[in-house]
């Protein structure tokens, strides 16, 4: 296949910190404030430029990387990047570009950021924006050809961190004034403390559907033993995401075959073959694409496409990110004709919002406009 050549004119970088409403507490950690990159990509072709902007949002320790380290690992890639002349595939605009028609662009990508993949999905992400403007379409259509362009409605959930029972209630019945209806609720530090946050949840809003992710935080028999107290209270849970240890396969697949509804592998799934490892081992029935796990959008689309074909059912999720990276995600879900379960909800939980665009929001319902590559402008 020939590659269009086309110019990086610059790369520039800069730390992404707004602070929280809420300290946003899981079983793995607790953060007040976001702890993102910025990546802005500037590519010319001919007399045509455009610009395109990516976050990489850490959350250490899910994330190996924190904001130090992925702000070095960026500066570096710039230093390295700017300048060049990358090889990009022409765009079908029915069809999308093909996963396999960029390649040379993975590969250049892990020469400069391999194992540091919240560094490599911002500057991927960058990228695909700016390649996205400069041939005139979404993002949702470059990647998914007409199916991604017809695809535009999504709904997401609203996470309830880590808190006393009380305040975790207070915060879902608020969000149920805004239309939000399901609830990613945070588990897995204290069984008994857990349990009763739900069961208060559930009291606030009545007719609440859960989405109950542990973070890795249980044993096989602690998730169960949540499942059946949650099951004979008749709560509705929508899935079970991460119960156990992203390498206890074995506990997960106990859960998922013990359970009613479908275990959601998260931290389990970075890569194409962890998602094969998983399916192989019936460790859950469905998976969680996150950019930031997968090195950007390109590795996270690969691996929604295969669950697409394993008819396993779909979350499109985040870390603590801005409207930036959340609407990156969305274009991800939008690509794949839409998924399953929608968790972009983290600009809800921040205080400021340093962009613009993307998507219109009606509280849990998001729209995306035609605007070229992600439709995001930052505001400073």
């Amino acid at each position: 296949m020939r590659l269009r050549e086309v110019h990086v004119e610059s790369i520039g970088i800069r730390p992404l910190s707004v602070p929280l409403h809420d300290p946003f507490v899981i079983a793995t950690g607790r953060v007040t404030v976001t702890r993102s990159a910025e990546v802005r990509v500037t590519l010319a072709e001919g007399n045509a430029r455009a610009s395109g902007l990516g976050e990489g949002a850490a959350l250490w320790p899910v994330t190996v990387e924190d904001q130090p380290e992925v702000l070095e690992a960026l500066g570096v890639a710039a230093e390295r990047l700017s300048g060049q002349t990358i090889g990009l595939p022409s765009v079908d605009g029915e069809q999308g570009v093909s996963l396999e028609a960029l390649d040379s662009l993975g590969a250049l990508l892990d020469g400069v950021l391999g194992g540091k993949p919240v560094a490599r999905a911002a500057l991927e992400t960058a990228l695909l924006d700016a390649w996205a403007r400069l041939v005139g379409m979404p993002l949702r259509r470059l990647l998914g050809g007409a199916r991604g362009q017809t695809t535009r409605s999504l709904e997401t959930d609203i996470t309830i961190p880590i808190a006393e029972p009380a305040r975790m209630a207070e915060l879902a019945l608020g969000w149920a004034s805004q239309g939000f209806r399901h609830f990613k609720v945070k588990v897995g530090k204290d069984l008994e403390g857990d349990l009763a946050a739900l069961f208060a949840i559930r009291s606030a809003v009545p007719d609440a559907r859960f989405r109950i992710d542990a973070n890795a935080g249980f044993s096989a028999a602690e998730a169960i033993r949540m499942g059946r107290a949650v099951e004979a209270k008749g709560l509705v849970v929508e899935c079970w995401e991460q119960p156990c240890a992203a390498g206890d396969l074995e506990g997960m697949a106990a859960v998922a075959e013990a359970l009613v509804s479908p275990v959601i592998a998260d931290e389990s799934v970075k890569t194409l073959a962890d998602f094969e490892r998983v399916r192989a081992a019936k460790a859950a029935q469905g998976v969680n694409l996150k950019l930031v796990k997968s090195g950007g959008p390109l590795g996270a689309l690969a691996i929604g496409r295969a669950a697409k074909d394993a008819g396993m059912p779909i979350m499109i999720g985040g870390m603590v990110e801005t409207r930036l990276g959340m609407t990156a995600g969305a274009h991800v879900a939008a690509a794949l004709g839409g998924v399953d379960f929608v968790d972009l909800d983290t600009a809800w939980l921040l205080a400021g919002d340093p962009y613009r665009g993307g998507y219109e929001a009606d509280g849990p319902r998001y729209e995306l406009p035609d605007e070229l590559g992600l439709g995001v402008t930052a505001i400073v």
